[in-house]
């Protein structure tokens, strides 16, 4: 973890032994231990914007929003300098979690982004960006849109082990780690932090009989037109090590000629070099009294060439 130092004078040296202690023990996951040592540190040196920002860094850590408000309006009030400093950006993560909106848009204006006037939620149209669920567990890279400097709406269908559903808001931290390449262009992976707003639709689980990767792309685009969502797992998912997903990686969804070395398991997508398995596990986002009326349509729409088994809901 990177201590920031941007004093108007050299802090001391027990303040530095301190906050170096601390910073040790966050990284250990010493969180209780952390946070007194960098108390202390902010005793020592109350008038150096260092000291609140280290602690709001260690109350968002432990999604303790209000303690990270507080400390971190303390750190910018100290600060020598506004545009690009990484103290308005935790603390506008902050006031985002808190939906503290008004602080949240003058967090990101004095951070040097620009805003159009209003109240409420910020709404920038930021495009698509890949986010890490639950990182610190099972993790999972998906999709989704970018909503402002630190939400972002789910549009993949994440599997169950993530936890987390199509169509949820994630909370997410501003620095990347990892990239995925699409179409040669780098998009940053964002870590999510938590669950800013949750999905009422459930997520399923189904085999499909897909002669052909038209009946598959048939499924997606009738669901897509209902409002709903489905994914091919079979095609979209691949299991990586955690060095290659916090690295740069091509986002393959199966129909290009990249292979990666670390596919894997009934979920990769290859499978023994054939270029089309008509069984394929597809996760499908909607309701409960929705996704089987659009799996009979999908089906009704060449009998002899689709079939679906097995739908469960999984998430």
């Amino acid at each position: 973890m990177k201590i920031f130092n941007r004093a108007r004078q050299r802090p001391s040296a027990s303040w530095r032994q301190t906050t170096d202690r601390a910073f040790t023990l966050m990284g250990n996951g010493r969180f209780e231990d952390a946070g007194a040592l960098l108390v202390r540190a902010a005793d020592l040196e109350p008038w150096l914007s260092d000291s609140w920002f280290n602690l709001a860094l260690l109350h968002k850590f432990r999604r303790d929003w209000e303690q990270a408000r507080a400390a971190g309006l303390r750190a910018v009030a100290l600060l020598d300098r506004n545009p690009g400093a990484p103290d308005w950006w935790n603390l506008g993560i902050a006031a985002t979690a808190l939906q503290d909106w008004a602080l949240a848009r003058r967090c990101w204006q004095a951070y040097g982004l620009r805003l159009a006037p209003g109240e409420g939620p910020v709404s920038l149209d930021y495009g698509t960006t890949p986010v890490r669920l639950s990182p610190e567990g099972e993790s999972e890279v998906v999709w989704g849109r970018r909503l402002d400097p630190a939400r972002v709406e789910v549009l993949s269908i994440p599997l169950p082990s993530s936890g987390r559903r199509w169509g949820e808001v994630v909370l997410h931290d501003g620095s990347p780690h990892g990239e995925r390449v699409a179409d040669g262009v780098p998009y940053p992976v964002f870590d999510e932090i938590e669950l800013w707003a949750p999905s009422p639709v459930p997520t399923y689980v189904v085999l499909l009989q897909a002669e052909t990767e038209a009946d598959r792309d048939a499924l997606e685009r009738l669901v897509s037109e209902a409002g709903y969502a489905a994914e091919d797992w079979t095609s979209s998912v691949r299991l990586l090590c955690r060095d290659c997903s916090e690295s740069r990686m091509p986002a393959d969804d199966g129909h290009s000629e990249h292979h990666d070395p670390h596919d894997d398991g009934h979920l990769s997508h290859r499978s023994a070099g054939a270029l089309w398995i008509p069984e394929r596990e597809c996760g499908v986002a909607a309701p409960a009294g929705v996704v089987r009326t659009l799996l009979d349509r999908w089906v009704a729409g060449n009998r002899s060439g689709r079939a679906y088994r097995d739908l469960e809901e999984v998430c």
